[in-house]
Protein backbone atom coordinates (compact mmCIF):
# COMPACT_ATOMS: atom_id res chain seq x y z
CA UNK A 1 0.00 0.00 0.00
CA UNK A 2 1.45 3.62 -1.59
CA UNK A 3 2.09 6.03 1.30
CA UNK A 4 -0.02 9.14 1.09
CA UNK A 5 0.75 12.51 0.86
CA UNK A 6 -1.21 13.13 4.50
CA UNK A 7 1.14 10.28 6.23
CA UNK A 8 4.38 11.79 4.54
CA UNK A 9 3.29 15.43 5.95
CA UNK A 10 2.46 13.37 9.61
CA UNK A 11 5.90 12.18 9.67
CA UNK A 12 7.47 15.36 8.71
CA UNK A 13 5.99 16.96 11.48
CA UNK A 14 6.78 14.41 13.82
CA UNK A 15 10.56 14.62 12.71
CA UNK A 16 10.65 18.47 12.71
CA UNK A 17 9.02 19.75 15.43
CA UNK A 18 10.79 17.76 18.00
CA UNK A 19 14.00 18.63 16.16
CA UNK A 20 13.19 22.84 16.27
CA UNK A 21 12.32 22.15 20.16
CA UNK A 22 15.76 20.73 19.86
CA UNK A 23 17.11 23.47 17.96
CA UNK A 24 15.87 26.10 20.38
CA UNK A 25 17.64 24.18 23.45
CA UNK A 26 20.51 23.85 22.19
CA UNK A 27 20.55 27.97 21.62
CA UNK A 28 19.56 28.75 25.26
CA UNK A 29 21.55 29.91 27.92
CA UNK A 30 21.62 26.22 29.90
CA UNK A 31 25.39 25.54 29.58
CA UNK A 32 28.28 26.00 31.86
CA UNK A 33 30.63 28.58 30.68
CA UNK A 34 34.75 28.10 30.65
CA UNK A 35 34.62 31.53 32.49
CA UNK A 36 31.67 30.87 34.67
CA UNK A 37 27.69 31.32 34.42
CA UNK A 38 25.69 29.93 31.16
CA UNK A 39 26.51 30.04 27.55
CA UNK A 40 24.13 28.50 24.73
CA UNK A 41 25.39 24.67 23.67
CA UNK A 42 27.12 25.74 20.23
CA UNK A 43 29.93 28.00 22.53
CA UNK A 44 29.73 25.04 24.79
CA UNK A 45 30.34 23.06 22.59
CA UNK A 46 33.14 25.26 20.79
CA UNK A 47 34.67 25.77 23.96
CA UNK A 48 35.10 21.88 24.42
CA UNK A 49 36.49 21.31 21.18
CA UNK A 50 38.85 24.36 21.48
CA UNK A 51 39.87 22.45 24.78
CA UNK A 52 40.49 18.92 23.38
CA UNK A 53 42.29 20.27 20.47
CA UNK A 54 44.77 22.43 22.47
CA UNK A 55 46.41 19.86 24.32
CA UNK A 56 47.66 18.56 20.41
CA UNK A 57 48.64 22.25 19.74
CA UNK A 58 51.65 22.39 21.91
CA UNK A 59 55.03 22.56 20.08
CA UNK A 60 57.06 25.13 22.10
CA UNK A 61 59.78 22.81 23.58
CA UNK A 62 60.40 21.92 19.96
CA UNK A 63 60.47 25.02 18.99
CA UNK A 64 62.97 26.22 21.36
CA UNK A 65 65.45 22.93 20.13
CA UNK A 66 64.96 24.23 16.98
CA UNK A 67 66.07 27.60 17.35
CA UNK A 68 68.87 26.57 20.12
CA UNK A 69 71.04 26.55 17.25
CA UNK A 70 71.26 29.65 16.54
CA UNK A 71 72.40 30.74 20.20
CA UNK A 72 75.72 32.86 20.19
CA UNK A 73 74.99 34.32 16.33
CA UNK A 74 74.87 37.94 16.05
CA UNK A 75 72.10 38.71 13.94
CA UNK A 76 70.82 42.99 12.79
CA UNK A 77 67.53 43.95 10.90
CA UNK A 78 65.30 46.59 10.71
CA UNK A 79 61.48 45.65 11.36
CA UNK A 80 58.83 48.53 9.59
CA UNK A 81 55.64 47.94 11.75
CA UNK A 82 52.30 49.31 10.87
CA UNK A 83 52.78 52.61 13.39
CA UNK A 84 54.82 54.77 15.37
CA UNK A 85 52.95 53.03 18.44
CA UNK A 86 53.62 49.35 17.20
CA UNK A 87 57.28 50.47 16.52
CA UNK A 88 57.39 51.79 20.34
CA UNK A 89 56.27 48.57 21.85
CA UNK A 90 58.18 46.30 19.35
CA UNK A 91 61.36 47.74 20.35
CA UNK A 92 60.35 47.96 24.06
CA UNK A 93 59.95 44.29 24.03
CA UNK A 94 63.55 43.66 22.94
CA UNK A 95 64.92 46.36 25.12
CA UNK A 96 63.47 44.55 28.13
CA UNK A 97 64.63 41.48 27.37
CA UNK A 98 68.51 42.85 26.88
CA UNK A 99 68.36 42.96 23.09
CA UNK A 100 69.32 46.43 21.22
CA UNK A 101 66.81 48.07 19.38
CA UNK A 102 65.90 52.32 18.01
CA UNK A 103 63.30 53.54 16.91
CA UNK A 104 62.85 56.15 13.87
CA UNK A 105 59.31 56.29 12.77
CA UNK A 106 57.61 52.89 12.15
CA UNK A 107 60.73 51.41 12.15
CA UNK A 108 62.73 49.53 14.54
CA UNK A 109 66.19 48.52 13.94
CA UNK A 110 67.15 45.33 15.83
CA UNK A 111 70.60 43.93 17.25
CA UNK A 112 71.74 40.78 19.19
CA UNK A 113 71.66 37.14 19.58
CA UNK A 114 69.28 35.21 16.90
CA UNK A 115 68.79 32.54 18.84
CA UNK A 116 68.37 34.31 22.29
CA UNK A 117 65.79 36.87 20.31
CA UNK A 118 63.27 33.49 19.27
CA UNK A 119 64.23 31.97 22.37
CA UNK A 120 62.95 35.34 24.82
CA UNK A 121 59.55 34.78 21.94
CA UNK A 122 59.15 31.52 22.91
CA UNK A 123 59.45 31.51 26.29
CA UNK A 124 56.63 34.29 26.28
CA UNK A 125 54.78 31.91 24.20
CA UNK A 126 54.95 29.19 26.79
CA UNK A 127 53.58 31.68 29.51
CA UNK A 128 50.27 32.54 27.17
CA UNK A 129 49.91 28.74 26.36
CA UNK A 130 49.59 28.17 30.18
CA UNK A 131 47.34 31.28 30.32
CA UNK A 132 49.95 33.19 32.68
CA UNK A 133 49.22 35.95 30.95
CA UNK A 134 49.60 37.67 33.71
CA UNK A 135 53.14 37.24 33.93
CA UNK A 136 54.05 38.86 30.32
CA UNK A 137 52.00 41.93 31.52
CA UNK A 138 54.31 42.09 34.62
CA UNK A 139 57.05 41.68 32.62
CA UNK A 140 56.56 44.21 29.78
CA UNK A 141 53.61 46.20 31.64
CA UNK A 142 52.05 45.94 28.08
CA UNK A 143 48.75 43.75 27.56
CA UNK A 144 49.66 40.42 26.87
CA UNK A 145 47.66 39.86 23.90
CA UNK A 146 49.55 43.09 22.75
CA UNK A 147 52.64 41.30 23.57
CA UNK A 148 52.25 38.09 21.69
CA UNK A 149 50.72 40.10 18.77
CA UNK A 150 53.91 42.50 18.41
CA UNK A 151 55.91 39.12 18.59
CA UNK A 152 53.79 37.64 15.87
CA UNK A 153 54.41 40.99 13.23
CA UNK A 154 57.73 41.00 13.99
CA UNK A 155 58.46 37.54 12.93
CA UNK A 156 56.66 38.15 9.66
CA UNK A 157 58.48 41.03 9.40
CA UNK A 158 61.78 39.23 10.10
CA UNK A 159 61.05 36.40 8.28
CA UNK A 160 60.48 38.63 4.99
CA UNK A 161 63.58 40.35 5.34
CA UNK A 162 65.86 36.80 5.80
CA UNK A 163 64.26 35.58 2.68
CA UNK A 164 64.92 38.72 1.20
CA UNK A 165 68.83 38.30 2.35
CA UNK A 166 68.77 34.36 1.27
CA UNK A 167 69.12 33.13 4.37
CA UNK A 168 66.46 30.72 3.69
CA UNK A 169 67.16 28.06 7.02
CA UNK A 170 66.36 31.11 9.58
CA UNK A 171 63.89 32.28 7.49
CA UNK A 172 62.14 28.97 7.92
CA UNK A 173 63.41 28.73 11.93
CA UNK A 174 61.10 32.26 12.29
CA UNK A 175 58.18 31.18 10.46
CA UNK A 176 57.79 27.61 12.76
CA UNK A 177 57.95 29.62 15.64
CA UNK A 178 55.42 32.11 14.04
CA UNK A 179 52.99 29.31 13.30
CA UNK A 180 53.40 26.99 15.79
CA UNK A 181 54.30 28.93 19.02
CA UNK A 182 53.42 32.04 18.93
CA UNK A 183 50.01 32.24 16.70
CA UNK A 184 48.34 28.93 19.11
CA UNK A 185 49.37 29.99 22.36
CA UNK A 186 47.43 33.44 21.20
CA UNK A 187 44.90 31.64 19.77
CA UNK A 188 44.55 29.28 22.70
CA UNK A 189 44.44 32.04 25.35
CA UNK A 190 42.98 31.40 28.35
CA UNK A 191 41.20 27.98 27.16
CA UNK A 192 42.20 25.21 29.67
CA UNK A 193 43.81 22.25 27.46
CA UNK A 194 42.28 18.83 28.53
CA UNK A 195 43.40 15.20 26.95
CA UNK A 196 41.03 13.69 25.02
CA UNK A 197 41.10 10.56 27.23
CA UNK A 198 38.97 12.04 30.09
CA UNK A 199 36.17 13.44 27.80
CA UNK A 200 35.67 10.86 25.37
CA UNK A 201 32.13 10.02 26.16
CA UNK A 202 31.40 13.53 25.42
CA UNK A 203 33.38 13.66 22.41
CA UNK A 204 31.53 10.13 21.18
CA UNK A 205 28.33 11.63 22.21
CA UNK A 206 28.46 15.17 20.12
CA UNK A 207 29.74 13.45 17.46
CA UNK A 208 27.01 10.77 17.24
CA UNK A 209 24.73 13.61 17.96
CA UNK A 210 25.57 15.94 15.10
CA UNK A 211 25.24 12.64 12.78
CA UNK A 212 21.86 11.75 13.53
CA UNK A 213 21.04 15.46 14.29
CA UNK A 214 21.79 15.86 10.49
CA UNK A 215 20.10 12.93 9.15
CA UNK A 216 16.89 13.64 11.43
CA UNK A 217 16.44 16.93 9.60
CA UNK A 218 17.10 15.79 6.27
CA UNK A 219 13.96 12.95 6.44
CA UNK A 220 12.31 15.72 7.67
CA UNK A 221 12.51 18.13 4.91
CA UNK A 222 12.31 14.88 2.83
CA UNK A 223 8.77 13.98 4.01
CA UNK A 224 7.56 17.41 4.09
CA UNK A 225 8.09 17.54 0.12
CA UNK A 226 6.75 14.69 -0.64
CA UNK A 227 3.66 15.72 1.78
CA UNK A 228 3.32 18.69 -0.46
CA UNK A 229 3.43 16.66 -3.76
CA UNK A 230 7.21 17.87 -4.82
CA UNK A 231 9.28 14.07 -5.33
CA UNK A 232 13.32 14.34 -4.41
CA UNK A 233 15.08 12.01 -6.60
CA UNK A 234 18.60 11.84 -7.57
Amino acid sequence: MATTSAQYRTRAFLLLIPFFLVFAAIFMPWYPGAKGGKVNGLDYLDNFFNELSKGSAYYVDRQKEKVAQYTGQEFSTTLTMHSADEAATTAKLFTTNAISATVEGTAVTVRGDFGAMLTIMLEDADLMYDNDGAAINQKYGINERKVMSSWYTSLGVMEKALNKAKEFEKAKAVKSAMTKAIEPAYNYYGVLAKPVKDEVLLLVFALTFYVLYTVWYGFGVLFFFEGIGIRLEH
